[in-house]
């Protein structure tokens, strides 16, 4: 008898219970790189908090002036669980015209 399950493939799992945090400008020299991961099941406070407990001070104040997308839409309740293999854009204020 056959199993009739669907194959499991181990790129489910990955990134199941992670968040990609892209940094970019001055969040991004601020953190020293472009891009990093954190676990998921939290709020968008509770990861910024984290994020500027890690990298200091310096990620903190731009932390404070930034905009955050989750999944390329903009985020208004970051009080709300930031859902697990979403990618969390850190974009500070940008300067030009």
């Amino acid at each position: 008898m056959s199993d009739l399950r669907p194959a499991h493939d181990a790129t489910d799992t990955a990134d199941a219970g992670t968040l990609t945090v892209r940094f970019f400008a001055g969040a991004r020299a601020a953190a020293g790189r472009t891009e990093e991961t954190a676990s998921a099941g939290r709020s968008l406070d509770e990861l910024l908090a984290e994020l500027a407990d890690r990298h200091g001070e310096r990620l903190a104040a731009v932390l404070r002036v930034a905009s955050f997308l989750v999944d390329g839409v903009t985020c208004h309740d970051r009080r709300a669980p930031l859902p697990a293999g979403a990618t969390i854009d850190v974009l500070p204020p940008f300067a030009g015209g």
